[in-house]
């Protein structure tokens, strides 16, 4: 293979690694062979388009179909369609590369077949996409269901390409370009480089979703706490509390990520302890004034920037992820100073990795409401319970959110701040 590919060909070697190898998608891009950042950001867009609208763009072409083609030659077609009534690629190019690509890929024999089912996809596809159910073709059945009344807002919230969320270090001020929300992030059109903005290399901003921001926000640190981040990589929660004036340290299982982490905090001139460990190990010498526990998660409320999600978790994973978040939930409690306070946050939509916690809480740590003053911004994503929790459907017309879920829990023996 060329090592240097066009960005159909770089578009299709990430579909094999998320659809066949099962690798995430930011992972699989990672590990593309040498191609220049304009072809890499393309194909990126191309494979999250398919990924995104998998089912709708399957349905489309099925009637011009005699048969299911080879798993290769329905990525082909998928690509082809992808770019004919996603991305407004001009019928004779996105036909012409999609035939290319199949001869490159050594599909030659079926050839003349993607020349046939995309031509009549560039005529009638259009007309076919618009009267499908497209959230429900590409929401998978048991997310769906998980969803219950929910779900056609959070499906429809995910058809979109997600727009860029930014976090201004105290003081700066924002690129132009873009729009102030509510919560105190800036948000720029779908598809802005964050590089190429004003003031990324001076370090005066993070990428960041809004709804990400919000745990920290809620867990209020203050000047001089000592404030524990855990599972903190690739940084912007770290990057908030350390902004905050907090005595910060950071804990990262995934030697993979630190890099990352460390490099994020070095860009905004933070001052931040960065340690690599378990956090269901590592116990530190003093405790904490406040915790902050992004678990790892399901993920499914960042389908709309992740849409290779759907397709790399299963049901099942849901309730092992769920055992692994109640121990790290014991084991963020056994590091708060009495009165301290900790914020579990998932950016799941899954109940089970969200609310079902609060009737599992252990022993010595009590649920402390946010709010109504505390969510003004957002006030939708106040639950009964008092718990936050964004979904894709919240903000529309501001672009969406992704969906996280964030309680506030107190440790016995002191006053909660």
């Amino acid at each position: 293979m060329n090592p240097v590919m066009d960005d159909k060909r770089l578009a299709f070697r990430l579909l094999q690694a998320v659809l066949e190898q099962h690798r995430p998608l930011e992972e699989a891009l990672d590990r593309l062979p040498a191609a220049s950042p304009r072809d890499r950001a393309a194909a990126h867009r191309l494979a999250a388009a398919v990924l995104r609208r998998m089912g709708s763009l399957d349905a489309v072409m099925e009637p011009y179909l005699q048969k299911a083609p080879p798993p290769p030659v329905r990525l082909v077609l998928l690509i082809g369609a992808a770019g004919l009534l996603l991305l407004q690629t001009p019928a004779h190019a996105a036909v012409g590369t999609a035939v290319d690509l199949a001869r490159a890929e050594g599909l030659t024999p079926f050839a003349r077949m993607v020349n046939a089912v995309l031509r009549r996809v560039a005529t009638m596809g259009a007309a076919t996409l618009a009267e499908l159910d497209g959230p429900r073709l590409d929401t998978p059945a048991w997310l769906w269901s998980s969803w219950g009344g929910l779900a056609r807002d959070i499906s429809e919230g995910q058809q979109a390409e997600a727009p860029l969320d930014i976090s201004l270090l105290p003081g700066a001020v924002a690129p132009e370009g873009g729009a102030a929300l509510p919560t105190g992030s800036w948000r720029y059109p779908a598809g802005t480089r964050p590089t190429e903005l004003e003031g990324f290399a001076e370090g005066r901003f993070w990428v960041q979703d809004a709804a990400a921001a919000l745990p920290a926000l809620l867990l209020a640190p203050r000047p001089g706490e000592r404030v524990l981040d855990l599972c903190a990589a690739p940084g912007g929660k770290a990057a908030q509390l350390a902004a905050s004036g907090a005595v910060v340290t950071a804990v990262e299982k995934d030697a993979r990520r630190l890099p990352r982490l460390r490099e994020n905090l070095a860009r905004l001139k933070l001052d931040v302890e960065v340690i690599e460990a378990d956090a269901l190990a590592w116990r530190p010498q003093q405790g904490f004034d406040a915790i902050l526990l992004d678990a790892p998660c399901s993920a499914t409320g960042t389908i709309r920037r992740h849409p290779d999600v759907p397709h790399a978790k299963r049901e099942r994973d849901v309730g092992v992820l769920a055992e692994q978040q109640q121990r790290m939930i014991a084991a963020a409690a056994a590091m708060l100073n009495p009165g301290g306070r900790l914020i579990y946050a998932v950016c799941s939509l899954q109940a089970e990795e969200g609310p079902a916690h609060l009737a599992r809480l252990p022993a010595g740590l009590r649920h402390l409401p946010f709010t109504e003053a505390e969510l003004g911004a957002i006030p939708q994503a106040r639950t009964a319970a008092g718990c936050l929790q964004t979904h894709p459907g919240l903000w529309r017309d501001r672009g969406g959110l992704d969906g996280f879920f964030a309680m506030r829990l107190v440790r016995a023996g002191g006053e909660a701040g």
